[in-house]
Order: C-alpha cells, then structure tokens, then sequence
C-alpha cells in the first residue's frame, strides 16, 4: 500500500528503552478514519503512540505523518496531530479556555487567532459555559472533555486518544464516544483510540490494530458482518471433560476453558456437509462429541462472535 500526503505510516519501527525491545518491527499505514489500537498492558501501545508523536527516536523512515519524516520533521508532522494523554494534561490556576488557547499558542499559532479557536473548541466539546473556570476544580468528564479541546485546538488532520473515556460515568462516556464518531465521521479527521474498553472501539472504529508483547498481531475490520459464518458455542456439564476439550479444540478456532464453563468458537463455513443448516450442524457436531467423550451436557448455548471473542483468541494463543 502506498502512502500519501494524509496518511500515517510505520515502516519495521523497533524500539527499545533498554534492552529488550518494546516496539518490534512494527509496520502499517493508516487512512484517516477512527482505528482502535488494542492489545494488553505492556504491549506497547503508548510506546507506539509516543513514536508517533515524535516523543522517543525513531531511525529515519520508519514514522511518517502527513508526509513528514518523524526522524527529522517532529515539528511539522506534530502540527497535523492532536494529542489526548491519559494522564495529566491540566495546568492548574489556568481557566479552561487559557488553557485552550495556551495549547494553541504552543502549536504555533498565533495568540489572538488561538484564543478565537480556543472559544469554538471548547463549545464543540461542550464546555462553552465552564470555559473560564479554573480547570482545577473541572469534574473528571470535564477534564476528559478539556483535554480533547487542547487536542482540536490547533486544528490537526489526526488525533491520538489514549483512554479517552477514562473515569467517565456511563452518560459522560457516551457523550465522548459520540464527539469522536463526529469528529471521524462529518468532520473527516484520522483518529487513534487506544483504549482496554472493546466496546468503545466497536462504537466509533471502522478497524483495530492489535498489538501483543511489542509485535503488531493483526489488522481486521470491527464489522461484524466481515466476521463471517463464526459463532461462539458456550457448554457447560460433567463427565469426561478433559477428552471432550480436546476433542472440541481439533474442531474449534479456539477453545478456551474457565472451571466447568467452556466456550468455543466454530466456523460454520467448515464443518462437514450434511443434512440441515449450518448452525444446526454446527450444534449437532458439538454433542456427537460429546457422546463420543462420555460428556453430558447440561448446557448449550450459541451466539455471534463479538469483537471481544476475537480479541481474547488474538492475545491469548494458548487458548486457540
């Protein structure tokens, strides 16, 4: 895929801090649209965030942002991006829109043009009648809301969103997630949410890059029509269960166990022909084994696979 202008791109970026490295090899390149960026603690998704903002060393080629070498154009290629931080990104004794308007200034902008933009911002976001509060005294969702506003303020083609909705209750999460699905949708910016929530991603992303011990593990749609003719197949009972799993596991994408709770995904688009659709097939091959096993269930329940599903086979291979 070649990049252009708009996009970001990652070429082989490795990374270390000390030895061993966070960042391994890591390549893609991203058009704008909202992507979520998934993997476990330590699996190097701030890392990667940070490179992307020019924030550690990077060799030549390996970060571009709008065209910019990040090695040696930081500054310009910041200028296309908007930086949400999970932690900090309050100065106390400043009121929302000084704040705003500081970030602004930062960025290169002029300080009457940035206090203009500061007020629009803050009223996209919703803060138009706390702007001159000091932030300090903001509640968690308005500080999340704060944050998001320095990040809009100079105007950029991207945004990186590190746990955007953090210590949000339900309602000011929603709020959040719909200005990031406007800002990805009607206003066309490129967004990065990195966040543990998969059900935010599924909310505003169009796909996921999912990351695991410094390596990019897969890119796939969040769609879940693109996930095909899979469906998860949750079993609990008694009797020969150790042979039962094993068996289920030669049939199964993935096979993962939790006491007597088992839970299995299957692709009915592979299981033997026979008579009978092909979730019927599907259940009739799950208690064949079972009768094979000496297993008895006593419960059987199916349902589509969900992002979380994917996620959890992804980054745990021990349960494939």
């Amino acid at each position: 895929m070649t990049a252009d202008s708009s996009n970001l791109q990652v070429e082989h970026l490795t990374f270390a801090y000390r030895r061993e490295p966070v960042l391994r090899d890591v390549s893609f390149v991203l058009e704008r649209g909202a992507v979520g960026l998934l993997g476990p603690n330590g699996s190097g998704k701030t890392t990667l965030l940070r490179a992307l903002l020019g924030q550690v060393p990077v060799r030549p080629g390996q970060v571009r942002v709008q065209g910019h070498d990040m090695a040696h154009e930081a500054r310009l290629g910041r200028r296309s991006l908007g930086w949400m931080p999970e932690r900090g990104g309050i100065i106390p004794g400043l009121s929302g829109v000084a704040l705003t308007a500081y970030l602004g200034e930062l960025s290169g902008m002029a300080r009457q043009d940035a206090m203009q933009r500061a007020h629009e911002v803050l009223h996209f976001v919703g803060l138009r009648d706390e702007r001159y509060r000091s932030c300090e005294t903001y509640s968690q969702g308005m500080r999340q809301r704060l944050k998001l506003a320095g990040a809009l303020v100079h105007d950029p083609r991207w945004l990186l969103l590190d746990e955007p909705t953090s210590g949000l209750d339900p309602g000011g999460r929603v709020d959040m997630l719909d200005l990031v699905a406007d800002l990805a949708g009607r206003k066309g910016l490129g967004v990065i949410l990195s966040t543990h929530l998969l059900a935010d991603v599924e909310a505003v992303c169009r796909e996921i890059l999912v990351l695991r011990e410094g390596r990019l593990l897969d890119r796939q749609p969040v769609a879940g029509h693109d996930r095909g003719g899979q469906q998860v197949f949750e079993i609990s009972g008694f009797g020969g269960e150790e042979a039962f799993v094993e068996a289920l596991a030669r049939l199964a994408l993935s096979v993962k166990r939790d006491g007597r709770h088992i839970t299995a995904v299957l692709d009915l688009d592979t299981l033997p022909a026979g008579p009978g659709n092909p979730t019927a097939r599907a259940m009739r091959a799950v208690l064949e084994l079972a009768v094979a096993c000496d297993y008895s269930p006593r419960r059987l329940r199916r349902r589509p696979v969900t992002l979380a599903d994917e996620f959890h086979a992804l980054v745990n291979p021990e349960a494939r």
